[in-house]
């Protein structure tokens, strides 16, 4: 690859299990918020909440072993355990020798065991304190990632030959949506790998019930996506997509998409 990959926005903020009307969307558990009339620099709110002792770690515990969570913490992780090991699955046989650049790694949940299987991996996410301990997670498993950054995805470089974002378009309302699909697209010479919450009459339903008890743990917002969406961002791009998995639980509700690029 030419430069390292970005790294992307992560996670939204988890809840406290008493608080009604929370709603976990796209790996993460997420207050379901109302309206603002201020300007909402989201990147911003993401960036400092990961790199927060609260968020980075509250996340770091659920992206781990830890006995140390409540009921829904578990069951997020266990939902974030499924998109993950679908993505493993899918790419069981492809994955070694190729460059792969893993936009909003978090923790190295699929960055490290990419690269157990042959991966060349490029690793990056917005939170430095997320990057640390995806570089810590590496160095105990005995894994060596080609580079592990600290970066937005905007400012990503390089061609890889897939590239993949999980649970990070929850942070980006549709409008930014599109033009971050047409990047990780610009990216990837083969297959792309992103997932997203999915906008249903359901999921909007559980939204606007969150919207009456915001609550104190709200922290950063959550964007739900139409499926027809995402899908024609990455038709616009050059991608079809070939296989799709939804992991539906409790708190955790997130599509992942992969796409493979059309021959010219």
């Amino acid at each position: 690859p030419a430069a390292v990959p970005p790294r992307s926005t992560a996670r939204a903020a988890a809840v406290d299990p008493a608080v009604v009307g929370a709603v976990a969307t796209v790996g993460v558990a997420a207050s379901v918020f109302g309206g603002s009339a201020s300007p909402i620099d989201d990147k911003a709110e993401v960036e400092s909440y990961f790199n927060g002792d609260v968020g980075f770690g509250r996340w770091n515990r659920i992206y781990s072993e830890s006995d140390d969570v409540n009921a829904v913490q578990l069951d997020i992780r266990q939902g974030h355990d499924e998109t993950i090991a679908k993505v493993l699955e899918w790419s069981r046989d492809s994955a070694s020798g190729k460059t792969w650049c893993d936009v909003g790694c978090g923790v190295g949940s699929l960055a490290i065991p990419t690269a157990q299987r042959g991966a060349q991996v490029y690793a990056s996410d917005i939170s430095a304190a997320m990057v640390a301990e995806t570089s810590r997670r590496a160095t105990d498993a005995g894994v060596q990632l080609e580079d592990c950054v600290t970066s937005d995805m905007e400012s990503v470089n390089g061609a890889f030959d897939v590239v993949s974002c999980i649970d990070v378009m929850i942070h980006y309302p549709t409008d930014k949506m599109t033009g971050l699909v047409d990047k990780l697209a610009s990216l990837s010479t083969d297959t792309v790998y992103v997932s997203f919450a999915p906008k249903t009459l359901a999921y909007q339903a559980l939204k606007k019930i969150g919207e009456l008890f915001p609550g104190p743990s709200k922290t950063t917002r959550a964007y739900l996506h139409a499926e027809t969406d995402v899908r024609k961002a990455l038709d616009d791009a050059g991608f079809d997509v070939v296989d799709s998995h939804l992991t539906a639980r409790n708190f955790y509700f997130s599509l992942i998409l992969r796409a493979q690029r059309r021959a010219p």
